[in-house]
């Protein structure tokens, strides 16, 4: 995909803005950026942040890997835009990103556990398949074969998910029409309330009647 998508910029002259703040929460080998290839490196934008790796949502601290005659645009932008951030915030950042590594590598080993239980869980139930995200802490289930012999919609079995078992999860169409079937879950959270939901989900699947024939 990252070879088509170069393939496309360069005939066509286009710049690619990479958004890799998930780079570095990667379970197996390493995320790929499509500013590696060849005659990337100067039409390529990449964003990345401290909110993932790091934890540090809501510090609002964010940075960008670009050509260096784009820097200079790009600060007047970012400055009238939106406008600076704290310089305290600016250097927990610096000490996020030069100290030690060991809390960021941790959390992707006990995210990999999380994944496992939650991926597991959902393809025991019936109606439901789930493949092992890469990377990230989503997960996308199938939930086809629950809404053909139901005839709930995505949308509909969240909501009722919701008021029945108290249990939140996202219907894929608010993705996109490619997510039409799906759900989105996050497992950024503790195992057992993984498996509070796994119950959730399987009590109220198993009370869904099927549609008449």
């Amino acid at each position: 995909d990252l070879e088509a998508l170069a393939e496309l910029a360069q005939r066509d002259d286009l710049w690619v803005i990479a958004d890799e703040v998930y780079g570095r929460i990667r379970y197996d080998g390493h995320c790929d950026s499509i500013a590696a290839l060849p005659g990337m490196v100067e039409r390529t934008v990449i964003v990345d942040g401290f909110s993932k790796a790091y934890s540090m949502t809501g510090w609002r601290l964010g940075y960008g890997v670009m050509p260096a005659w784009l820097t200079e645009p790009m600060t007047t932008l970012v400055i009238n835009n939106v406008s600076c951030t704290a310089t305290f915030v600016q250097y927990a950042g610096i000490a996020a990103l030069t100290g030690p590594q060991d809390a960021v590598t941790g959390m992707v080993t006990g995210l990999k556990a999380k994944r496992d239980l939650l991926v597991q869980g959902l393809n025991a139930i019936d109606g439901i398949r789930c493949a092992s995200p890469a990377g990230a802490f989503y997960c996308f289930p199938d939930i086809g074969g629950v809404l053909e012999r139901t005839g709930l919609t995505c949308e509909s079995f969240a909501e009722r998910l919701l008021a029945e078992q108290h249990t939140a999860v996202l219907a894929g169409t608010a993705f996109g029409p490619g997510g039409v079937g799906h759900l989105r879950l996050c497992y950024a959270t503790a195992p057992a309330e993984l498996e509070r939901a796994l119950a959730a989900i399987r009590r109220f699947v198993g009370t869904l009647a099927p549609v008449p024939a």
